[in-house]
């Protein structure tokens, strides 16, 4: 769709302000701009903390991504329902995902936890029914921390060396690898086989007569045995060797999610043991740091273990459920030996952000509960755009430490009839999240094809989230892998159209305005002086020295925004623009149609004045401004 009229009167609009070529080199001065942001605080300077490269993060459960079976027998095994592998995820996907703007590949699942599979062939135990979710397991089940999970690999005895493969064959395609480090908990059956020699197993040293020791790698419920939650079927009406009602843990641990007691209840982590950080959990949270408790060397190796794995990053499960001295101890310890190495807090209690970032040395954080919260309700037509400048005002100086998504392994399908029930609602929040600010984006597998995770599939209920603990494949995303292709050949006309707008909008991450550029949000200025501009339209500028991006969202489903968007003087000034210059806007989403013309003198005045935006349903415009 070509908009030559909007086109024009921007130019015209645009040229009235002392605007100047976008390809100058010194069209932001950064004296200048921080003049004008003591002023004006809608204007955000916040220095990126790699210029080089947007992280753009791509979540692949490991398991289901390559899976190419179709079968989908609710709680079936992983002969009947299928079984993704290392090997699957070859030069083709790995190029197809370089291809639709991906940085950071995060693979999920791939340390050995608990599963329902037999590989005592391998010499590895079968694992207790009683305390594992669904057959193929929690990914944050831990039992071997030294391990890959022996599900993924061809041959199970050569696994760590196919996943070593893999990490060589990403780094082939230029992509940067990211897996699970799981601190906070560890499957009640942890046992490693394949720890390196010297080192020893968690709690093998414990005094287990004592409730709380700083030196304890556990937490015991002294005098008691274990209790499997009365209320849990394991494998449902399916029966398993191991399957028997009971699990043998004498004294018994507390449970992952703080839970200090011998029976934990179905709906808590009772699949997982909780690690002792030194913190005295029943004794007001006291807190045993010095000297340096065990559990922190342990985690330490471990942490130095991968990180020699040439594994380029951690994303940290529930990272705040472990202390922060932790990470302030731990992360710069493996950044002394891997510099460049990449620490990923999952976190979800924004008054802790700071420290976790500032004492705990963090790059980047989940941004869920604001800007994930926001846009969801935004979606869901239960909330607006206007809290989105509170936001990044809240984050001041720390967006750029942000993750932004709408998706993960954690979090309800957009396509799902429990979310937006269409995967078009979430193009224009999923400009917000890629081009707000500096700070990486994710993408989970299957999102940029509509994945509605529909339908019961065995510990998982049908509730709009793709099962993370059962065998499975996942339809909609199989259609794109295509037998193993990775080509899209059974996508529909309409997934092709929308897996072709988040690989337009994840490479143009890489532009200078969004990857290291300057921030103008005009939502507020908009709202107060702008008809017909709803709490439905978010508008912001990116700006750099070389480039300025003006960025025009509308959320609304159903109907076309149609408003003059107003640019306070500030932003002009601030985005370094100056007359007699000659300029061209282009809009990515659209067919690229290019117009320039000689600037002149154009008086803008409040009312019907600015630059004329009419915005179909969900639809946004990039507009690029050029010399």
């Amino acid at each position: 769709m070509n908009h030559p009229t909007l086109v024009l009167a921007l130019l015209l609009w645009l040229s009235s302000c002392n605007l100047s070529s976008t390809v100058t080199e010194t069209a932001v001065n950064t004296e200048q701009l921080q003049s004008i942001a003591a002023q004006d605080p809608n204007l955000l300077i916040e220095e990126p903390i790699n210029e080089a490269q947007k992280m753009v993060v791509y979540q692949v459960f490991t398991r289901l991504f390559g899976n190419t079976q179709t079968n989908n027998v609710v709680w079936g095994t992983a002969e009947e329902n299928g079984l993704g592998k290392f090997n699957d995820i070859n030069k083709a996907a790995l190029s197809s995902l370089k291809g639709l703007g991906v940085t950071h590949v995060w693979y999920t699942g791939v340390i050995e936890h608990a599963v329902l599979n037999d590989y005592r062939d391998a010499g590895i135990p079968l694992d207790d029914a009683d305390v594992v979710k669904g057959r193929a397991g929690s990914p944050y089940a831990i039992k071997d921390y030294y391990d890959v999970n022996p599900d993924l690999a061809e041959e199970v005895n050569n696994r760590m060396t196919e996943f070593e493969t893999l990490v060589q064959r990403t780094h082939d395609q230029g992509l940067k690898v990211i897996i699970d480090f799981v601190p906070n908990h560890v499957a009640r059956v942890y046992q490693s086989d394949a720890k390196p020699n010297g080192v020893e197993d968690f709690g093998t040293s414990d005094d287990t007569q004592q409730t709380f020791s700083p030196n304890n790698n556990f937490y015991y419920i002294v005098g008691e045995s274990f209790r499997v939650p009365a209320e849990y079927q394991s494998l449902g009406d399916h029966t398993f060797p191991t399957k028997d009602g009971n699990f043998e843990e004498s004294p018994a641990k507390a449970t992952g999610n703080d839970q200090f007691t011998a029976q934990p209840r179905v709906n808590d982590w009772f699949e997982t043991v909780k690690l002792n950080y030194g913190v005295d959990y029943l004794n007001d949270r006291q807190t045993h740091f010095d000297p340096i408790p065990n559990t922190w060397h342990k985690m330490l190796n471990i942490l130095l273990y991968w990180a020699g794995k040439n594994v380029d990053g951690f994303r940290c499960d529930m990272a705040e459920m472990v202390p922060v001295e932790f990470w302030k101890w731990v992360i710069p310890k493996v950044k002394e030996q891997h510099s460049d190495i990449v620490f990923i807090a999952e976190i979800y209690n924004p008054e802790q952000y700071r420290n976790y970032i500032d004492t705990g040395r963090f790059d980047y954080l989940y941004d869920k509960v604001q800007l994930y919260d926001t846009l969801r309700a935004v979606i869901e037509e239960r909330g607006s755009v206007t809290h989105l400048p509170d936001i990044w005002q809240f984050l001041r100086d720390k967006n750029r430490n942000m993750l932004r998504f709408l998706e993960n392994h954690d979090e309800q399908r957009i396509a799902s009839r429990f979310f937006g029930n269409d995967p078009q609602r979430a193009k224009p929040a999923m400009v917000v999240s890629t081009l707000w600010h500096t700070g990486p984006v994710m993408v989970y597998f299957g999102q940029e094809v509509g994945e509605p995770a529909e339908g019961e599939s065995g510990f998982s209920v049908d509730d709009g989230r793709t099962t993370i603990f059962d065998y499975w494949g996942v339809p909609e995303h199989q259609k794109w892998v295509n037998g193993g292709a990775y080509d899209g050949g059974q996508l529909s006309e309409e997934q092709r159209k929308l897996r072709n707008f988040y690989k337009t909008l994840l490479n143009l991450a890489q532009e200078e305005a969004i990857k290291a550029g300057y921030f103008y949000d005009l939502h507020s200025h908009n709202k107060h002086f702008t008809d017909g501009y709803s709490d439905q339209i978010y508008a912001f500028l990116r700006f750099a020295a070389n480039q300025q991006l003006l960025i025009v969202s509308n959320f609304n489903a159903n109907q076309t925004q149609e408003f003059n968007l107003k640019i306070p003087s500030t932003a002009i000034q601030a985005i370094g623009l100056s007359e007699d210059q000659s300029y061209t806007l282009r809009d990515i989403f659209q067919t690229e149609t290019t117009t320039t013309m000689n600037t002149g003198e154009v008086i803008i005045s409040e009312g019907d004045s600015g630059i004329p935006i009419n915005l179909p349903p969900l639809a946004s415009y990039v507009f690029i401004i050029e010399n």
